[in-house]
């Protein structure tokens, strides 16, 4: 089943891809404008636990969308270790451009389930998505983590 749902999220991912790529953004830089969507002004850590990067991540990618004045990146309260980070008006016009074409590879995945499936689907995965997020907490309560894959030879 993980092994499905892993190659599904890969299509899913690659199309959407594709398409993003037509528009010069890339998957990664797609992540970081959707959450800056629905919220801007969150901070690099604040879009580091959302993301499920890590810091050093998120600062790379940023410093890339600074550079296609997709985004900027300001302090606030006279905090200047804390950045926060805001959309430009290219950054928000890209939404009306970006969004389609994940509604397009969703729609594209998703071809030949009718609605009721489709609604179906979505409650499985969601109760998926909590057992294992309920798994997770439990395991690191008892100071139990994912090991790093690094190191590991294949």
């Amino acid at each position: 089943m993980a092994h499905l749902l892993r190659l599904c999220a890969r299509g899913f991912n690659r199309t959407l891809a594709r398409q993003l790529a037509e528009h010069d953004i890339s998957f990664g830089q797609w992540v970081f404008l959707r959450l800056l969507w629905k919220q801007e002004g969150l901070t690099q850590r604040e879009l580091s636990e959302q993301a499920n990067l890590t810091e050093p991540t998120v600062h790379t990618a940023l410093a890339k969308l600074e550079k296609l004045n997709i985004v900027t990146r300001r302090t606030q309260d006279g905090n200047r270790r804390k950045q926060h980070v805001y959309l430009t008006e290219r950054g928000r016009s890209l939404q009306k451009v970006l969004e389609p074409l994940a509604v397009e590879a969703n729609e594209s995945g998703l071809a030949g389930l009718d609605a009721e499936d489709r609604r179906r689907l979505q409650d499985m995965l969601l109760t998926i998505l909590g057992n294992l997020t309920r798994e997770e907490a439990e395991a690191e309560a008892l100071g139990l983590k994912v090991p790093p894959t690094r190191g590991f030879g294949v």
